[in-house]
């Protein structure tokens, strides 16, 4: 099985050509394959960590990470998506075990918030999230908050 190459970026380092993808591939997953009209470019970019994950020259994963304080109280991971002709890949995992280490060494935190796509708890529990509230609608989908303490 093919491995993802990770890179790491502030909002500053990100070349014109990987903002581009990213914002593609958030586009392409989280409006058009959910059927979600909302604003994806939300002004937190900027604040972000940027961890891409790499095949053949293509941004096919991504994650933004988070300050304590910037989205949640922790520290937190966000905007979990693989494109989805490599779902089959189970790069997910790679992407979250790679996010979870780069949340612990960029920022040096260990406390880390989700907010959680219903349909993905238990994927989020095999890596050590726990459910921390009710089920609430973001974007008229099923979420739940989820941590690791």
């Amino acid at each position: 099985m093919p491995n993802l190459k990770f890179k790491i970026k502030r909002f500053n380092e990100l070349s014109t050509q990987e903002l581009y993808q990213i914002l593609q591939l958030r586009s392409e997953v989280f409006v058009v394959e959910q059927n979600c009209v909302y604003q994806d470019i939300d002004g937190k970019d900027q604040k972000a960590i940027h961890l891409m994950g790499i095949f053949e020259d293509e941004i096919v994963a991504y994650v933004r990470i988070f300050k304590p304080g910037d989205y949640f109280e922790q520290a937190s991971i966000g905007r979990v998506v693989v494109k989805l002709k490599y779902r089959s890949q189970k790069w997910g995992y790679d992407l979250m075990k790679t996010a979870i280490w780069a949340t612990q060494t960029e920022i040096n935190e260990t406390k880390i918030t989700i907010s959680a796509q219903l349909y993905l708890q238990k994927f989020y529990e095999s890596l050590g999230f726990k459910q921390t509230s009710d089920v609430y609608l973001e974007d008229d989908i099923p979420h739940i908050e989820m941590k690791i303490e």
